[in-house]
């Protein structure tokens, strides 16, 4: 249920300069568990600098949070605005077009997707085509992409619970369906606990969700100039060396697209001349803010500006 607000904003002793363009009220809004770290470490503080502009995360009372859900949840006018770590598919902008309104999506921040395997399975890389094959049964051994003689055990979330995974299909499986042989998990720390577990497995997820992890290794990528190229900074830092040591995530490979699985994260609106509109819009204006832009470049995402 959305809640009542006050159109005109109100002034904050100090920021009333930063606040002018945001309402008064409280504003329900979620969706994309991939932007989990902006909710947790950015969101407080525009709420602290404009106290009059509240926040409050919504899940779905009975679906799994995600990109979908969110959207899902705007269109039932039971959000203000959505998360996303995808593009509104042209569906979602026929519903939303027939009960009135239109979507829109505003990027601000950069994401790439990693691939965890196993810390005893050792191979330099893969390309995207092989990890296309991987996930639609095609390659089924390690051996057959310069590993070990050993099965491999692909896990992903399923297609209606994530972004991320719908990302994944229209872009590396380039929507073909997963193999027989895919195994879905409940959620990211399901798959990268199976990955830790087994050292034929193999998982993708949002880059921070994996690259300073230390139960995993994050695979390199080679990309169509068919250079190696790593969702981390080099040096590597090993296992071992983990958690006093992390690896960081390689941002200018991901800007420069010279990773080749980036995406664009998105604020979504409902253009429909009212209160969530002028919410969401404020929302995503200030996150393409300096400060915001660092913010979010601090939390493990790429900076859009």
């Amino acid at each position: 249920m959305i809640l009542l607000y006050k159109l005109s904003p109100e002034k904050n002793s100090g920021n009333s300069a930063n606040c002018k363009n945001f309402p008064t009220g409280l504003f329900n809004y979620g969706g994309s568990t991939t932007w989990a770290p902006i909710r947790r470490d950015v969101d407080p503080v525009i709420q602290k600098i404009c106290p009059q502009f509240q926040l409050r995360y919504t899940d779905h009372p009975i679906k799994k949070p995600g990109s979908g859900t969110g959207i899902e949840m705007l269109l039932n006018n039971q959000l203000d605005f959505s998360q996303s770590s995808r593009s509104i598919k042209p569906e979602e902008q026929q519903t939303a077009q027939q009960k009135g309104f239109s979507l829109k999506e505003i990027p601000v921040a950069i994401d790439g997707i990693a691939i965890a395997i196993n810390p005893q399975l050792k191979l330099p890389g893969l390309t995207v085509e092989q990890l296309k094959q991987i996930y639609t049964g095609q390659i089924t051994n390690w051996n057959q992409v310069g590993g070990i003689d050993l099965k491999i055990i692909p896990y992903s979330r399923r297609k209606e619970d994530a972004g991320t995974v719908e990302f994944f299909v229209e872009n590396v499986l380039q929507k073909e369906e997963f193999g027989e042989n895919v195994e879905y998990v409940y959620s990211t720390t399901d798959g990268l606990q199976k990955v830790a577990k087994n050292i034929g497995g193999i998982y993708y997820a949002s880059a921070p969700e994996v690259v300073g992890q230390c139960q995993v290794n994050p695979l390199p990528l080679i990309n169509q100039s068919q250079q190696i190229i790593p969702p981390y900074k080099e040096p590597f830092v090993p296992p071992e060396k983990c958690p006093n040591q992390r690896n960081s995530l390689n941002a200018s490979a991901f800007k420069t697209g010279e990773y080749p699985i980036t995406r664009k994260l998105f604020v979504i609106i409902m253009e429909n001349n009212a209160i969530q509109q002028q919410g969401g819009e404020a929302y995503a204006n200030w996150l393409l803010t300096n400060e915001a832009q660092l913010l979010i470049e601090k939390v493990g995402f790429v900076k859009v500006r």
